[in-house]
């Protein structure tokens, strides 16, 4: 499971990056947290892959 990339910032709306790029070798799984800061704001949020988020990627649900 890889989380997406840019995420809408819950401060201010702007666009949130992933802050680094894992590993193909070690994918997320359930409980893991994948770090974004805002691009406007420069908030950083630290947000929990859970079980919806892996059961999405292994459907082939759009990311958003």
């Amino acid at each position: 499971m890889q989380p997406v990339e840019i995420i809408v910032c819950v401060e201010c709306g702007g666009r949130a990056h992933l802050l680094y790029v894992p590993d193909p070798e070690s994918p997320f799984v359930e409980g893991d947290y994948a770090a974004y800061r805002c691009e406007e704001c420069m908030d950083r949020f630290d947000l929990e892959v859970t079980a919806e988020d892996v059961a999405d990627e292994e459907r082939g649900a759009p990311e958003f």
